[in-house]
């Protein structure tokens, strides 16, 4: 799949290489995950093209609570909510957002709620 570069954003190889990392990914990954698969460029360098690919809306950073480092996905035009393992720290997608359903606008309060972040933790089963 091909990116669809936002105008005002150029095209590079090492962006082109990032986002592919992003694009094969499984799960959110840190900049130094995304390090390990292209150790061709400095750290400093995926970091720089992380934060234009957020100031960009092409990804999607989640700091989690209990790591130093944030990670990153590719915003797919939706959103997935994970599960944190406590012992592992291995995120588990859930299959649905548990908001779903839920109507929490308000007219009294006059709030127009645009995104949220849900935080799960517990234990995979192989730390159970």
């Amino acid at each position: 799949m091909e990116a669809k570069w936002p105008e005002g954003l150029k095209k590079t190889k090492q962006r082109t290489d990032v986002y592919e990392v992003l694009l094969g990914a499984e799960a959110p990954m840190s900049a130094v995950d995304i390090f390990k698969k292209v150790p061709d460029y400095a750290l400093s360098t995926i970091y720089r093209i992380l934060a234009s690919f957020e100031k960009y809306d092409m990804v999607i950073k989640s700091n989690l609570p209990g790591e130093d480092n944030s990670v990153y996905e590719l915003n797919r035009g939706g959103h997935t909510h994970y599960a944190m393992c406590l012992k592992c720290h291995e995120l588990v997608p859930l299959k649905k957002c548990p908001f779903e359903h839920v109507d929490i606008q308000t007219e009294e309060n006059d709030f127009e709620i645009t995104s949220h972040k849900i935080e799960i933790y517990g234990y995979c089963s192989k730390c159970k």
